[in-house]
């Protein structure tokens, strides 16, 4: 059993740094992916069109953070057996982990393609644009079936310590996108950006079928699936697909906060959405990261150097996300124009950058407290953190904010539970890692639990 980067004996930050670049620069292609259908419906078919993807975002992240969030789960899942060199697990359960992928993407893609529009009517979204809305998110969710896959092969290599495929694999999407967008949108309108979506993830499956016949660092082995295999997918799937799509699920929310404003307010949160790409971006790599090495840390039994992994990543993470948000804090109404939106959509932009800032700060605290306590086992936990943030307090926050301070209230309740899932983080932290026993978790436990 080959690895890419072995965490348990490597150098500490080399290691991180490693595992981290290539992740980020995944991010980054990420965001750049998602962001080009944006910004060629910004320019080409103006604030109707922008506003009618802005309506069906909300679902887009919710199926793409499903699959993200999942493959987490598997990560740690895959990463422990790797820390614990148990061969004979790895085929089986990498078998069952695609097996069941399958299964689960086709069918959500079928239930959501009857549940739409009564969804995107839950949610607020002005009738003038839900056709138009419907009609994207139908098309896309058959590209999310292969897109859900891929997700899982990346989540499986990176468990090896390869992150680089997860950077190479994102290039394929970004560019067929960036090219295919303006010629589709001209002739099919906004049903052209999802055409463009939907080939372009087709072939990042194909890819990642083709790059897995090259490493080799794995067979399938489906005479070697087991039920427990099921369950103990299940186990960390569960929690980490919940917290994946929890930031997904708030932007759903926050648009029925949003949209009585109107279609400038609903607009800019749409450019305020993608520009916070920046800071997410970085964050969720850091994530991603910290939960696979601390898992295959943890799966060798060497927690201690989860600790200083955990030390490092937030140390790095919070001095790079202080740059980056102080930079879009700056710059964030003049990049408002890169997507086609006047002077008043670029003040609701400035508004809401002005009041999260250090916000953003302490998001990256709180992923990498996430990504620690997913990697020793403790999902749950983390999943704890994220209902905390998103649900018990942004809601709440948002309902008594907005009556008081407008839309600026809503921005205000999203600072505010940043702040709170800070300390709840910390708190968390310290309750499961003061205790010997929670922190020392064998590989056994783990896996079979």
């Amino acid at each position: 059993m080959k690895l890419n980067i072995d965490f348990v004996k490597g150098n500490t930050k080399k290691s991180l740094i490693k595992m981290f670049v290539p992740l980020l620069m995944a991010m980054t292609l990420t965001m750049i992916y998602s962001m080009v259908d944006s910004l060629w419906v910004g320019n080409l078919l103006g604030e109707q069109g922008l506003s009618a993807l802005t309506a069906g975002t909300a679902i887009v992240l919710i199926m793409s953070s499903l699959s993200m969030g999942t493959g987490n789960g598997i990560s740690v899942m895959i990463a422990q057996m790797v820390g614990a060199k148990d061969k004979k697990a790895i085929g089986g359960s990498c078998a069952t982990v695609i097996l069941v992928s399958a299964f689960i993407s086709i069918l959500g893609c079928v239930l959501m393609e009857f549940l739409l529009t009564p969804v995107l009517k839950l949610m607020g979204a002005p009738s003038v644009i839900l056709g138009e809305a419907s009609m994207y998110l139908k098309i896309y969710l058959i590209g999310n079936v292969a897109l859900f896959i891929y997700m899982q092969f990346t989540s499986i290599f990176r468990a090896f310590g390869d992150s680089v495929f997860q950077m190479i694999g994102m290039i394929i999407p970004a560019v067929i996108n960036a090219i295919a967008d303006p010629f589709m949108i001209r002739v099919y309108g906004l049903k052209g950006a999802a055409i463009a979506t939907v080939i372009s993830e087709v072939l990042c499956l194909v890819f990642a079928v083709l790059y897995h016949m090259k490493k080799r660092y794995f067979s399938f082995d489906f005479r070697g699936m087991e039920i427990k295999q099921v369950a103990a997918m299940m186990r960390f799937c569960i929690p980490t697909s919940v917290q994946a799509v929890m930031p997904a699920l708030s932007s759903a929310i926050m648009i029925s906060f949003i949209s009585p404003f109107g279609t400038v307010a609903m607009a800019g949160f749409g450019v305020a959405r993608n520009l916070e790409y920046l800071m997410f971006m970085p964050t969720t790599a850091m994530c991603m990261a910290v939960t696979s090495i601390v898992g295959q840390c943890s799966g060798a039994g060497r927690c201690d150097r989860a600790k200083d992994y955990l030390e490092s990543a937030v140390l790095a993470g919070t001095g790079l996300i202080a740059v980056i948000s102080l930079m879009v804090v700056i710059f964030s109404g003049n990049l408002t124009a890169v997507f086609g939106q006047g002077a008043e959509i670029a003040a609701v932009v400035k508004q809401y950058f002005r009041i999260l800032s250090i916000g953003f700060v302490l998001y990256m605290i709180t992923s990498c407290l996430q990504g620690f306590l997913t990697g020793i086992g403790k999902p749950e936990k983390s999943m704890l953190i994220l209902i905390v943030y998103y649900i018990i307090v942004r809601i709440p926050a948002a309902m008594i904010l907005k009556n008081i301070f407008g839309l600026s209230g809503v921005w205000m309740a999203f600072l505010v539970s940043h702040i709170v899932s800070a300390i709840f983080g910390l708190i968390i932290y310290r309750l499961n890692t003061t205790k010997k026993t929670s922190v020392d978790m064998k590989y056994s436990e783990a896996y079979l639990k």
